[in-house]
């Protein structure tokens, strides 16, 4: 077994601690994984892409080559097309349809046009997500909880689940709920 995948968003989305997450309970499930970050300008709402190679042989880079990944995860559509060259031809892109507009912002349409053309493509509604659990913090648990359910790891979305109630449980018991059904609905947009 054998996962390549991209994690693409843009500072404050959460990209890198969700990375982090896959990898923490990959680990745990005695698969080797490696990760690899750039932030760039993240903290003024910059490009943050993330490298994660899973597999149950050696891996020797942290670096997935341009047209090798598995899958792309991304928390908003622009980023998702910016790193689209990574994926390979039966490779898989999980993006949100809620945008990030820091910047002067193309047609959120045609950029959701551009990726459903692909055969293999997710588009999660965050925007539907946002509005039933009125908290946009919420998008990359969502995320999360679709990619897990890509990966289809066995043991991975148990985890997941207790990794979330470890990190948000001192914010109550309200706010691990509001991540759980985040992660469902995520989980929900994969077939």
């Amino acid at each position: 077994m054998k996962k390549d995948i991209i994690f693409a968003g843009v500072g404050g989305q959460g990209i890198v601690s969700a990375a982090a997450m896959i990898v923490t309970q990959v680990d745990k499930l005695g698969f080797q994984c490696k990760q690899n970050e750039v932030h760039g300008m993240a903290q003024r709402g910059g490009s943050v892409v993330c490298h994660v190679r899973i597999s149950d042989g050696q891996i020797y880079s942290d670096i997935i080559p341009k047209g090798s990944a598995d899958l792309i995860l991304a928390t908003e559509p622009m980023e998702a097309l910016r790193y689209i060259e990574y994926l390979s031809k039966d490779g898989t892109v999980i993006t949100s349809n809620r945008p990030f507009k820091n910047i002067d912002y193309p047609d959120e349409k045609d950029i959701i046009n551009s990726i459903e053309k692909r055969s293999n493509s997710i588009v999660v509604d965050a925007n539907g997500l946002v509005d039933e659990l009125k908290n946009e913090r919420v998008i990359n648990v969502a995320m999360i909880g679709a990619l897990s359910k890509a990966i289809g790891i066995e043991g991975l979305k148990d985890g997941i689940l207790k990794d979330v109630e470890k990190r948000f449980s001192k914010k109550g018991e309200a706010v691990v709920q509001l991540n759980h059904k985040a992660f469902e609905f995520g989980e929900a947009a994969v077939q």
